[in-house]
């Protein structure tokens, strides 16, 4: 990933005014959720207030413009998923910015997979059941998911492919609304970020069947993986805080650290763990920068497989 880190030092007096955090979904969504718990030790951290703006839509390329455009000067950041920065730039003819000239990393906030959910009316309890279905009604079986190159795009299609399924993709602006579709029967399956669905599961309104991180969900641990149900996926998203390229490196380090030591406090462990995220990874900026590199190979190299273009 090539990196513009811009000047060494901290100016003097940062910061001196409101911090905006852009997120590129919608209230309610997974990084939504995940902003606002870092966002208020932030603002202690700081002392400063930390202030979200959501931007939603275009599997987060809106709310990411914002910031590669932004004047990097410290006072405004982003908080997205893996999916927006890895997957999009292999998927999209045309984007508005550079994701790896523009976007600078600054810390990785939390580690998971996604959810795969389905209306309880479909009847489906497991990964086998969905593919069972599938095959017996061609093209009946639409699947959600929250926008065009999302990973959760991206995942159903490798299944797609694997299983020689014929499922049409409805895609959605942020999983906030996906969720509300699945909850009204007008898609009975579709995956989802992490967390957001979590309180309708547990109220018997959803069901989940399956998850595709490296490990069960600490929230919902009697949910399988579907490396475990027979797909041979394993792959952990992310969520990361990025600033506008150029913004000066003391910035860059200094929120790195705060971030870090929150992500470190037990409070915040309990914290993730309650919204099914693994155990927050601590990693300087330089090293995230080197996971967001390995990603992109990663996604990379199953778009190609799945030949996935948008275009």
């Amino acid at each position: 990933m090539t990196l513009v880190w811009g000047a060494a030092a901290q100016p003097d007096g940062w910061p001196n005014r409101p911090i905006r955090l852009v997120v590129p979904g919608s209230p309610g969504s997974g990084m939504d959720i995940y902003a606002r718990m870092i966002g208020v030790p932030l603002q202690a951290a700081l002392k400063q207030p930390v202030v979200i703006d959501n931007k939603a839509g275009a599997n987060s390329i809106i709310g990411n413009d914002a910031v590669a455009k932004a004047a990097p000067d410290g006072y405004t950041f982003l908080l997205t998923p893996s999916s927006a920065i890895a997957i999009n730039p292999l998927v999209q003819a045309k984007m508005p910015y550079d994701t790896e000239k523009d976007l600078l990393p600054v810390a990785q906030v939390g580690a998971a997979g996604i959810l795969l959910i389905a209306n309880p009316k479909s009847g489906f309890k497991n990964l086998q059941d969905m593919i069972g279905y599938a095959k017996a009604n061609p093209g009946k079986l639409a699947y959600g998911s929250w926008g065009n190159g999302s990973s959760g795009h991206l995942a159903m299609e490798g299944i797609k492919a694997h299983y020689g399924l014929d499922m049409p993709h409805v895609p959605y602006k942020g999983t906030a609304t996906e969720v509300q579709d699945l909850l009204a029967g007008n898609i009975m399956v579709g995956f989802t970020d992490i967390a957001s669905p979590i309180p309708h599961v547990r109220a018997g309104k959803l069901v989940a069947i399956g998850a595709t991180g490296s490990a069960r969900g600490p929230a919902l641990p009697e949910v399988p993986t579907v490396k475990e149900q027979g797909y041979n996926f394993d792959a952990d998203g992310w969520y990361g805080v990025f600033a506008p390229a150029g913004t000066p490196m003391g910035i860059v380090h200094r929120m790195n650290e705060e971030i870090n030591k929150i992500l470190a406090t037990e409070d915040m462990r309990q914290k993730f763990a309650t919204q099914n995220m693994l155990k927050p990874p601590i990693k300087t900026a330089e090293e995230f920068a080197t996971t967001v590199k390995s990603d992109i190979a990663l996604w990379q190299h199953m778009a190609k497989g799945v030949k996935l273009q948008l275009y």
